[in-house]
């Protein structure tokens, strides 16, 4: 630039332009700050809403419970560590983004959680350089990963169940599946050009969702028949896998009023069933607010102790 454009008042006021560029320089913190934001908001409507009511009814007493169900809440961040601890070497720290977008996408619209985590990526530049194409096949892979074992499932337990479905409520199953079917599809003719990483690391990756899945069932089998051992765990494994197919159901309304009334058909026990199931996933909302509650103690702590070594 000229001395002239200078003397002559030219030269654009940097200044001015500073907020912008800390704004783009800042926005996944804004992005992860304004959606953590959103989770507390989230969990308080649980909470308000009788979200915890399922933890008056009747109280599992087997301990081994309760390790099949922190090892069941863990599941879900415990593969996304593995995925993401492949491709990016990211630290043990990242399994609290993890959780949080475990949490997110559980309190919130689906997929929010991804966009958290991939704030959190963004945030980490220096460990990430381009996360977003990443996240997205993780993201996707999850899905088809849900869907295909959702539709062997169905393979599985719609022969030995059927009889047990109202017709109506048979209609929407199928019509799920072909659904189902319908969505996948396009990731899979297009994927090379929906997808960003090598086929081996897809592969890889769908693989560790397919695990989880099937871990996740597996788990909250063995925890309920520890809460009501009367009921044979290759029993619990039926109702986990047909749990795992109604929840995956596009077209299917209330889909935890369905499952419990195919379970209650199947087992009885009409009354300890709805209870454990209740206390199930109230047990689930307690554990995420405590952790959310948990994790924010802890920022605040390593700010004020980062400010505090700023100062002296």
């Amino acid at each position: 630039m000229s001395v002239q454009a200078i003397e002559t008042g030219a030269v654009p006021d940097l200044a001015g332009l500073e907020p912008i560029e800390t704004i783009k320089r800042r926005w996944p913190m804004i992005l992860g700050g304004v959606l953590t934001v959103a989770m507390i908001a989230g969990l308080a409507r649980e909470l308000f809403g009788q979200g915890l009511a399922g933890l008056n009814r009747a109280t599992p007493e087997n301990p081994l419970f309760y390790l099949c169900f922190v090892l069941l809440y863990m599941s879900p961040p415990t593969g996304d560590y593995v995925i993401f601890r492949k491709l990016w070497r990211i630290p043990l720290g990242g399994l609290v983004a993890l959780i949080k977008k475990r949490i997110a996408n559980e309190v919130l619209l689906g997929y929010t959680g991804d966009a958290y985590f991939y704030a959190w990526a963004r945030a980490k530049a220096t460990m990430v350089a381009a996360p977003f194409g990443a996240v997205k096949d993780v993201s996707i892979l999850s899905a088809l990963a849900g869907n295909g074992i959702t539709l062997l499932m169905m393979a599985f337990a719609l022969p030995l169940g059927f009889h047990l479905i109202p017709p109506d409520k048979m209609n929407l199953v199928l019509g799920s599946a072909g659904v189902t079917v319908a969505m996948s599809l396009p990731f899979l003719i297009f994927s090379r050009r929906v997808f960003s990483l090598p086929r081996g690391k897809l592969w890889w990756i769908f693989l560790i969702h397919c695990l989880r899945l099937v871990a996740g069932s597996v788990l909250i089998a063995l925890a309920w028949h520890f809460a009501l051992p009367s009921v044979s765990v290759g029993m619990w494994l039926f109702l986990a896998a047909a749990r795992l197919l109604v929840s995956r159901l596009p077209l299917v309304p209330n889909k935890d009023l369905l499952f419990a009334n195919f379970a209650i058909l199947l087992i009885g026990q009409d009354q300890a069933l709805s209870e454990l199931i209740a206390f199930t996933a109230a047990l689930t909302l307690l554990v995420h607010v405590a952790l959310i509650a948990l994790f924010g103690i802890a920022g605040l702590m390593t700010r004020t102790k980062t400010w505090q070594t700023a100062q002296g």
